[in-house]
């Protein structure tokens, strides 16, 4: 097997929040991130660099694992990667509402904006099991919604992913117990589509 010449350098960093643990209260409790966070997302991390040492993927990007890898690397990659993006999305004060050429896509694929959150809280709601439910734009521009079981990730469907559902109970089961959907109504207001939008533009 290939040896990479330098681990260190190459370790996947778990990125902290980027508001504090209590910002998003009450619809997501501190308590809720600091499970979701300190346990679960950087126990993703931290695995996953335990599996790649010492391996080539110990040279690439996380997008890249996931792109490449399979088994319990691309489990453990994926968790990762997919965390930080849910994470990144969120805001205490958010732009409420999307704007310019996000707003036209969205009308273009769903009717409206209701009608698109209409169409993805269905989708989270009823989601069997554990997973993620994605807002993907396919390259043209065209928007849709994407469901994954466990650890799937839009990119190696070779989507562009624009915000996301966890719909791990991890994600919600302290604050709701297991009315998710109560939970993916209660987490809309806190996207800031400032950022879904930057996410679009960089197509």
């Amino acid at each position: 097997m290939l040896m990479t010449t330098d681990v260190t350098a190459a370790r996947i960093e778990a990125k902290p929040l980027p508001y504090a643990y209590d910002a998003l209260a009450p619809a997501i409790s501190e308590e809720t991130l600091r499970y979701h966070h300190d346990k679960h997302y950087e126990g993703y991390v931290a695995k996953l660099n335990e599996l790649i040492a010492y391996t080539p993927y110990a040279d690439l990007s996380l997008e890249e694992i996931v792109r490449t890898a399979d088994g319990t690397v691309f489990n453990n990659a994926a968790q990762a990667w997919n965390h930080e993006f849910y994470f990144g999305q969120f805001s205490p004060q958010p732009q409420d509402a999307p704007t310019g050429p996000l707003a036209e896509a969205i009308d273009r694929s769903f009717g409206s904006f209701d009608a698109m959150k209409a169409e993805m809280s269905k989708a989270a709601a009823s989601l069997f099991g554990s997973g993620w439910v994605w807002l993907v734009e396919d390259g043209t521009g065209k928007l849709s919604i994407l469901s994954t079981r466990n650890a799937g990730s839009p990119v190696r469907h070779g989507l562009r992913p624009l915000l996301c559902f966890d719909v791990w109970e991890h994600a919600y089961y302290i604050d709701y117990r297991n009315r998710r959907a109560d939970a993916i109504a209660a987490t809309w207001p806190l996207i800031d589509w400032k950022k879904v939008e930057e996410r679009y533009r960089t197509r």
